[in-house]
C-alpha cells in the first residue's frame, strides 16, 4: 500500500522560511517522481516542485523558481524548503508521487499519480 504523509506546514511571516517533509511508504525513489503541488482556496491546483531521482530530472514551478529547493534523504523522505515566502505561496501543499517513467516536468505533473493528506501553508503580510 502506498502512503504519502506530509509534515511541517504552519503560519510564517512574509520572507519566512518553512520545511516540507513528505515521508512516504509502499514506493521508491529509484521508480516514482515525488514532489508537491498546492492548491489554494478559489484557484487551480499548481505542480510546485518535483523530483525524479531515476533519470535526475527536477522541476519548479516558474513562481518558485529561485525560493524553494526540493531534496531528498535517499531513502523514504521528500523534503521542500521554502524561502522568502510570500502571502500568495498560503494553500494547501499536497505531496504526490508519479511514475518516473511518465513524469512530464510541468505544472500538471502530479495528475494520475499518489497524493497525501494535505498541509496548510499560510504566509502572512
Amino acid at each position: 500500500e502506498v502512503q504519502l504523509m506530509e509534515f511541517g506546514g504552519g503560519l510564517v511571516q512574509a520572507g519566512g522560511s518553512l520545511r516540507l517533509s513528505c515521508v512516504f511508504s509502499g514506493l521508491s525513489l529509484e521508480e516514482y517522481a515525488i514532489g508537491w503541488f498546492r492548491q489554494a482556496p478559489g484557484k487551480e491546483r499548481e505542480g510546485v516542485s518535483c523530483i525524479s531521482s531515476g533519470d535526475r530530472r527536477i522541476y519548479y514551478a516558474d513562481s518558485v523558481k529561485g525560493r524553494f529547493t526540493i531534496s531528498s534523504d535517499n531513502a523514504n523522505t521528500v523534503y521542500l524548503q521554502m524561502s522568502s515566502l510570500k502571502p500568495e505561496d498560503t494553500a494547501v501543499y499536497y505531496c504526490a508521487a508519479i511514475d518516473y517513467l511518465v513524469f512530464r516536468p510541468r505544472g500538471e505533473w502530479f495528475q494520475g499519480g499518489y497524493r497525501g493528506q494535505g498541509t496548510q501553508v499560510t504566509v502572512s503580510s
